[in-house]
């Protein structure tokens, strides 16, 4: 099957998705319950489309396909801002209360941290992209040990807080913070749109881009800041979910068999948006809420990260 076809039919069956939820069981007080789903489902949209988006970025930059953004600690960054907030104030302090203010310095901090660990990685020339992996992995380590930390000290009703936080969800979306999070994403995606020709000939190799005339470090470096900035505002706006990207960008490649980004690009989206739409209906009819979509998201996530590793092992 041609790759358009693929594309047409990954459109078609997620614009369904779409379609049944938002009018499944609408009841009579459609005024009511329309506006809240289609801000729901903006939400989700928005969501999946930055995490595939990123995700097939950072995948292309590192060469590597086991590898997604969260591996240089914003999810452990995020979680410990939150605790910080909960451990330093309580949970009813205007920072942790206040939707707006909680979300900019998420997003803020987040990304401050991103570009102090390239700034600093990428000063002497020729820096290994791995060895920035490599500390992104150890600081989302000890961010995760301070996180733990502090939960084990804070009060038990204030820990509900914060667990409340540690899971994406698309259930209490702030419409303010939905729109500020639409014109960040579309100011950042039209900045990247003069870089995304490139990702075919980096997907070759650091030293294959610079042969073929890619000013290989300036474009890496501005690709990186941002995913991060793209990740933030995702994980800001609905919590971490670790291993979504890393499922969709590798289905993609499976199911479209192309190396062009062009392609990769909307299908990733598309099939996030699939998942996450598919894995909510499935959250709100068939569990009625009695788990979240994070968590099957991540262990679906989790189970196919190991068999990419046992997978990988074979070929090695």
């Amino acid at each position: 099957m041609h790759k358009t076809a693929k594309l047409i039919i990954l459109a078609i069956l997620s614009i369904i998705l779409i379609a049944i939820f938002l009018f499944i069981d609408i009841g009579p007080n459609i005024d009511y319950v329309l506006p809240r789903r289609t801000e729901k489902i903006l939400a989700i949209v928005l969501t999946g489309a930055v995490i595939a988006f990123s995700t097939m970025i950072f995948q292309t930059i590192t060469n590597n396909r086991i590898l997604t953004p969260s591996i240089i600690g914003l999810d452990s960054l995020y979680m410990l801002i939150q605790t910080f907030l909960i451990f330093l104030f309580g949970s009813m302090n205007l920072t942790v209360m206040n939707p707006s203010l909680n979300f900019f310095l998420s997003v803020l901090l987040m990304v401050f941290f991103a570009g102090l660990l390239y700034k600093f990685l990428f000063k002497r020339e020729g820096q290994n992209i791995y060895f920035l992996l490599l500390v992104g992995i150890i600081f989302g380590t000890f961010f995760g040990s301070i996180t733990t930390f502090m939960q084990v000290l804070i009060d038990p009703n204030e820990f509900l807080v914060v667990q409340d936080r540690m899971f994406a969800s698309f259930n209490n979306i702030n419409t303010d913070l939905l729109l500020i999070s639409f014109i960040t994403v579309a100011a950042v995606m039209v900045y990247v749109m003069r870089f995304t020709k490139f990702l075919d000939v980096l997907s070759l190799g650091k030293e294959q881009a610079i042969n073929l005339g890619v000013e290989y470090d300036y474009v890496v470096k501005r690709l990186l800041i941002v995913v991060a900035i793209l990740i933030s505002v995702s994980t800001a706006l609905v919590g971490p979910i670790t291993f979504l990207g890393l499922l969709v960008a590798n289905v993609a490649h499976e199911f479209l068999k192309t190396h062009q980004h062009k392609h990769l690009l909307t299908g990733s989206i598309l099939i996030s948006i699939i998942a996450l739409v598919g894995g909510q209906l499935i959250v709100e009819r068939v569990f009625t809420f009695s788990t979240t979509l994070s968590v099957i998201i991540n262990f679906i996530g989790g189970v196919y990260f190991i068999y990419l590793l046992l997978k990988e092992n074979k070929s090695w």
